[in-house]
C-alpha cells in the first residue's frame, strides 16, 4: 500500500546568517554542534534548539521512512522560518532561498518527495508573486501560519492570496505558530500542548466564519494536527452561531458543519478514539496521514496504529495515500513506486 506522509519539516543545513545579512532581527541559522550528527539552531545570537541530521539529510530521511514502510514525504520548512515579522523584501529573499532548496530536492528525487513553499504573508502582493514562482519550479502548494503577525486569516488583505492559491491549484497547509497567550503559559510546554491546537482552530474558524471557504469552493486546504480543537468544539461553534448570530454570523451565516469534507486534516491525533471521531466527521478521503517528522511531538511511527484499528482496506488506502493525492491534486502514478519493493 502506497504511503505518503503529508506533514514533514526540513531545513537546509547551510544557510546565510540572515541576521547579519539583513542587519536586524533574530533570524534562524545553523551552527555546528559538539554532538556528531546534530546542529544548533540559533535565533540571531541566541540558542534556540538542537536538531538532528534528519532535519536536513534527504538520504537519512529516506532510510528512516523505509524502515517504517513509507515511501513519500511532503516536505515544508520549519514554521520558525516563516519570518512574517521581517521586512517583506527580506522575508521574500529568505523564502526564495528555502523554496529553491526544496525544489532542488524534489527535482532530484520526485518519487519520494513533494514540496510546499513558504511565502512572505505580511505582503500579499509579494506572497502571490512567490507563490506563482514556487509553482513554476515544481512545488505543489504552500505552508502558511495560523495567523499573520496576530491577524486572522479571514482579514480582507489575505483573500487575494487564497484566490491565487485556488487559481493556481496550489494546495494550502495551515500550521500553528506564534501561539496566542504564549507568554502567559510557558510552564509545562503548554504553548505546544494547548496553544497549538487552539491556533489551528482559530485559523479554521476564521476561514469558515470569514466566508473564505464559501467564496472559494475549490481551495484545497489541509489543517495540521487533525484540525487542532476545531472538530472537537464544532458543536460549540455552531451553537454560538445560532444563539448569537449578531456576533458570529456577521460575514457568513452558513453553519460550520456544512464545510465538513470540504477541507482536509492530517491524522496527528495521538489517539485512536479521536481518529475514529474525526473519521466519522470528515471521512477517510479527507484525512491525510501526517507525522510532523522529525520532531518528537509528532507521530514518529507514521500511522502504524491505524492498521490495528479495525479500519477497512478502503479507509486505510485513503488515510495512507489517497487523501493526500487528492489534496495535492496528483494521480497515484505520480510517484511511480511499487510499495511492495520498498524504496
Amino acid at each position: 500500500m502506497l504511503k505518503i506522509d503529508s506533514h514533514t519539516h526540513i531545513i537546509p543545513r547551510h544557510m546565510p546568517r540572515w541576521t547579519e545579512k539583513f542587519g536586524y532581527g533574530e533570524f534562524i541559522h545553523l551552527e555546528d554542534s559538539p554532538n556528531p550528527g546534530f546542529a544548533r539552531m540559533m535565533q540571531g545570537h541566541t540558542f534556540f534548539r538542537e536538531i538532528g541530521a534528519n532535519c536536513w539529510d534527504a538520504e537519512l530521511r529516506k532510510e528512516e521512512y523505509a524502515a517504517l514502510g513509507v515511501q513519500v514525504q511532503v516536505v515544508c520548512t520549519i514554521p520558525v522560518m516563516f519570518s512574517y515579522n521581517a521586512k517583506p523584501k527580506d522575508a521574500l529573499e529568505l523564502g526564495r532561498f528555502l523554496n529553491d532548496d526544496l525544489a532542488a530536492l524534489v527535482a532530484g528525487d520526485p518519487q519520494h518527495y513533494a514540496g510546499l513553499a513558504t511565502v512572505p504573508m505580511q505582503d500579499t502582493d509579494l506572497a502571490i508573486q512567490e507563490l506563482e514562482r514556487a509553482k513554476s519550479i515544481g512545488l505543489l502548494g504552500v505552508q502558511i501560519g495560523s495567523n499573520i503577525n496576530g491577524l486572522n486569516l479571514s482579514e480582507p488583505q489575505f483573500f487575494p492570496f487564497f484566490e491565487a492559491c485556488q487559481r493556481l491549484g496550489m494546495a494550502v497547509m495551515i500550521h500553528p505558530w506564534e501561539m496566542m497567550g504564549r507568554d502567559r503559559m510557558e510552564k509545562y510546554w503548554l504553548p505546544w500542548l494547548v496553544g497549538m491546537p487552539a491556533e489551528t482552530a482559530r485559523a479554521a474558524s476564521s476561514l469558515v466564519f470569514g466566508g473564505v471557504f464559501e467564496r472559494l469552493p475549490e481551495l484545497r486546504v489541509m489543517l495540521s494536527h487533525a484540525g487542532g480543537t476545531f472538530l472537537t468544539t464544532l458543536g460549540r461553534l455552531e451553537h454560538g452561531l445560532r444563539c448569537r448570530p449578531d456576533l458570529v454570523a456577521v460575514d457568513n451565516p452558513v453553519e460550520p458543519r456544512s464545510y465538513l469534507g470540504k477541507f482536509w486534516i492530517d491524522s496527528i491525533t495521538h489517539d485512536a478514539d479521536l481518529l475514529h471521531y474525526v473519521l466519522k466527521l470528515q471521512g477517510a478521503s479527507r484525512i491525510c496521514m501526517g507525522s510532523d517528522y522529525p520532531f518528537p511531538l509528532g507521530d514518529l511511527e507514521l500511522g502504524q496504529y491505524m492498521e490495528s484499528m479495525g479500519l477497512s482496506t478502503g479507509q486505510l488506502e485513503f488515510l495512507f495515500a489517497g487523501a493526500a493525492l487528492e489534496w495535492l491534486d496528483l494521480p497515484a502514478s505520480h510517484f511511480d513506486i511499487d510499495p511492495r519493493k520498498g524504496l
